[in-house]
């Protein structure tokens, strides 16, 4: 079993910078560095929507059209961690953000693929 807890969401105002953080941790020293790892969101009355994944070694990322250009996913395997660094935020980026390990290694957009999620963290973005 893996445990994600995300951190960093909040307020902010559109054209500001936010940058939310993932610490996973498992029973017997279980990581996740083996594991693809991604982020997801959903707002109000939305479905949860694919946000950004990266592989297993931080090789290769992939983002949501509407992110990219603007978010940074990126993790560090010695700390068991993962970010996604959010710019330029725009009032349509608010929403609960989740952090989620994959079942394979490779990157991946679809949110079956995925075993664990966290609890998720707020983003409110005003303008």
């Amino acid at each position: 079993q893996v445990r994600l807890v995300e951190s960093g969401g909040g307020m902010a105002q559109v054209g500001d910078s936010l940058k939310l953080s993932c610490a996973a941790s498992g029973a017997s020293g279980r990581t996740v560095s083996n594991n693809a790892m991604g982020w997801f969101r959903q707002a109000p009355g939305k479905e949860r929507e694919f946000v950004a994944t990266i592989s297993w070694n931080g090789g290769s990322t992939s983002y949501a059209d509407s992110v990219k250009g603007r978010f940074t996913i990126s993790r560090d395997n010695a700390k068991n961690t993962v970010h996604l660094q959010m710019n330029s935020l725009k009032p349509e980026d608010s929403a609960v953000y989740y952090c989620a390990a994959a079942r394979s290694s490779t990157v991946v957009a679809t949110a079956e693929h995925y075993r664990y999620w966290g609890q998720g963290t707020p983003v409110t973005v005003s303008s």
